[in-house]
């Protein structure tokens, strides 16, 4: 696998917000802990602290839920080391996307590997243990049940909600699933062989990451969310959490950045099966909406002690319960996700957590062998690559042709004699100079639709070229949005088995570029 790597302020694809993060803008730097590189992880080291308690709960929920699955000695060596406290977590987090999803799922689990190695090999008088956090109690299913492949769309219908990982795996799944035969064994066994959605997601990460040591996490565990009580409660009944992340949102915003999310009086859904819904504060009264269920102050607050799982974080709190479960160091996420963290800030001061280490996932761009093709025939650079194809078809068009579409120079005659003749015409009559401007008009407008004639023509005879050009940009931007975003993995992984290993040689989870990988 070749690499190329290309500035992401290159790319058109990336925020201002997020690339002055990246870049260390001065302005953005009290709405986090510390800078995105080794060296930052160091001080994360130093300013974290993590309970031998909460070391050993987070080591039993790990042992009951891999219990049952095939487990590589490297995870099982990680679950062990967690006891110990000279070990950390990096971690990543993602929905329970079928079939993994967009490519960037699998970028996601690999840059955190990585992550995990390079600290690893930086600081060896300490343990560094790759997290994927499961968004299992994620309930927007429209956003999980179909993956796309080779320009199809496979969409798993159901009428199940709630949390998307409790969602059962049912005859419309297994009817799903027999059409789905190209689909590797490891998804195959893993779908067949679990009862819910988020047993099917771990099974299929372990097999295909297992070995490298990264360990799966499902946080909707009771034992769990007891820890994350305290936080729970002043939400419920303080609203803190809103008040920080508000002072926080309204000053990024005073710096000209848009908000990524948006902090709610209460940030925390009901719970149980079949709902996830927010909790609203009315009256006297909580209540679930979409739902009849209202709660006194005292019962919701009994129903927090006694059942801390009935309780869901959303965006603003996850985090939160993400940093006070895990012995954490640093978070890996997409574009949108790093700056969103930058809206928290004062949720973690609010509770004395420790801030992590905010970091990208790595970004790529795969080309197969028939698009590289394509793409050294149109002689392009790896940054052409990244152009929108109606710039590039203009300016191609254009640069092809002996013919200059604007016909500037003949507007410009045809403009002059019709300004000549209208003040050689005025001593004769007063109303014709207007009549001459109202032809120039006229003529200019002619000429403007023989210049486009005149295009037409053009892309009519680089035909060939243009298609070809069409061709890569869709395979690039498929539907207008980056490959990563959009297509499944098995579109290169069941043509080149080693996709994994060499996208593991290839991804630097420090090198904050677009990389563009071709496939050999």
């Amino acid at each position: 696998m070749k690499k190329h790597c290309v500035d992401l302020k290159k790319t058109g694809q990336f925020s201002t917000f997020f690339l002055d993060y990246l870049e260390g803008k001065e302005s953005l730097r009290s709405f986090y802990a510390h800078l995105p590189n080794l060296e930052g992880f160091g001080d994360a080291i130093q300013a974290k602290e993590f309970s031998t308690g909460k070391r050993q709960i987070l080591v039993e929920v790990l042992e009951s839920q891999y219990a049952g699955l095939p487990i590589s000695p490297a995870v099982e060596q990680h679950i062990h080391a967690l006891r110990e406290e000279k070990t950390f977590t990096v971690t990543t987090g993602h929905q329970l996307n079928l079939f993994t999803g967009p490519l960037y799922f699998i970028y996601k689990l690999i840059s955190t590997i990585n992550l995990a190695q390079r600290l690893q090999e930086r600081y060896p008088d300490y343990r560094f243990v790759p997290v994927y956090w499961m968004a299992s109690e994620d309930h927007d299913a429209a956003e999980i049940n179909y993956f796309k492949l080779d320009g199809t769309t496979y969409r798993w219908e159901t009428d199940q909600s709630g949390a998307v990982g409790d969602f059962e795996l049912d005859a419309s799944f297994q009817t799903f699933l027999k059409g789905l035969g190209f689909a590797p064994p490891v998804f195959q066994e893993a779908y067949s062989k679990s009862a819910t959605l988020a047993e099917a997601v771990r099974a299929y990460v372990n097999a295909l990451f297992g070995e490298k040591g990264l360990v799966v996490l499902d946080a909707n565990d009771a034992r769990l969310k007891r820890e994350f009580v305290e936080v729970m409660a002043s939400d419920l009944f303080e609203q803190k959490p809103f008040a920080a992340a508000q002072a926080s949102t309204q000053a990024l915003e005073q710096l000209g950045y848009d908000s990524q999310i948006y902090p709610r009086p209460i940030n925390l859904f009901y719970l149980e099966k079949g709902i996830r819904e927010r909790i609203e504060h009315e009256g006297e009264e909580y209540v679930v909406v979409n739902t009849n269920l209202r709660f006194t102050a005292d019962e919701i607050k009994a129903l927090l002690q006694e059942n801390p799982e009935r309780f869901s974080p959303n965006v603003v709190l996850r985090p939160v319960y993400q940093e006070l479960i895990l012995p954490n160091l640093g978070y890996l996420g997409g574009p949108a996700e790093v700056v969103y963290w930058l809206q928290l800030k004062g949720v973690f001061d609010l509770f004395s957590l420790p801030f992590p280490v905010l970091l990208p996932r790595n970004f790529a761009v795969l080309l197969s062998t028939p698009i590289q093709k394509k793409i050294a025939q149109l002689e392009w650079t790896p940054e052409q690559l990244f152009q929108k194809f109606a710039d590039w078809k203009k300016a191609f068009v254009q640069a092809s042709s002996s013919f200059d579409f604007t016909l500037t120079g003949a507007k410009d005659q045809v403009s002059q004699v019709f300004k000549d003749l209208a003040n050689q015409s005025s001593a004769l009559d007063a109303g014709l100079p207007k009549a001459f401007a109202a032809g120039e008009v006229r003529s200019l407008k002619i000429l403007e639709q023989m210049g486009a004639k005149l295009r037409k023509a053009e892309e009519r005879r680089l035909e060939v070229e243009l298609l070809r050009a069409q061709t890569v940009f869709e395979f690039l931007t498929p539907g207008g949005s980056p490959q990563e975003r959009v297509v499944n993995f098995m579109q290169f992984y069941l043509d080149h088995p080693a996709l994994l290993e060499e996208l593991m040689a290839c991804f630097d989870p420090l090198d904050f570029s677009m990389q563009v990988l071709s496939l050999e």
